[in-house]
């Protein structure tokens, strides 16, 4: 009786034991799906035209650092580029009422949607914002400016 009892133990503990695993297979599952719709993804990227209404070098909103709000033909957009000091080091500069071309990608965070550029371009001046990741670069390092033209 006590070897059946010990057996009856062991299969529930068993059981139980892939039931939870397989619960937790799915829940990693979950995560990973919903995590790839809200993050960075190049393949739906956008280039949008249009002309800047208005541009702030800092927002007290998140995303923070430089918002520009942008006229296009379907509509205003607000536009967050990224790191301000690499449109200042690379002496770009907005102005309402330019024509730029941005390339970027709406994506939802715990706050709402924001249109993420990727670069941005007026005239023949292109500077890059993000890496394929969405990741916002930064402008290069003084010293390493300086080595280089050593």
């Amino acid at each position: 009786m006590t070897r059946l009892l010990v057996g009856r133990i062991g299969i529930a503990s068993l059981g139980l034991t892939l039931l939870l695993s397989a619960s937790a297979g799915a829940q990693q599952k979950t995560q990973s799906a919903r995590q790839r719709t809200i993050g960075y993804d190049v393949s739906r990227e956008v280039s949008v035209q249009g002309s800047v209404i208005s541009y702030a070098e800092t927002s007290s909103v998140a995303p923070f650092g430089p918002h520009l709000t942008l006229q296009t033909s379907s509509g205003v957009l607000d536009v967050h580029l990224g790191n301000g000091r690499l449109l200042e080091s690379n002496h770009f500069r907005l102005d309402a009422g330019d024509s730029i071309r941005v390339v970027g990608e709406s994506v939802a965070s715990a706050s709402g949607t924001h249109f993420l550029a990727r670069l941005v371009q007026k005239g023949d001046q292109t500077v890059f914002l993000r890496n394929a990741q969405g990741f916002p670069l930064r402008p290069a390092n003084k010293s390493t400016e300086q080595r280089g033209a050593l």
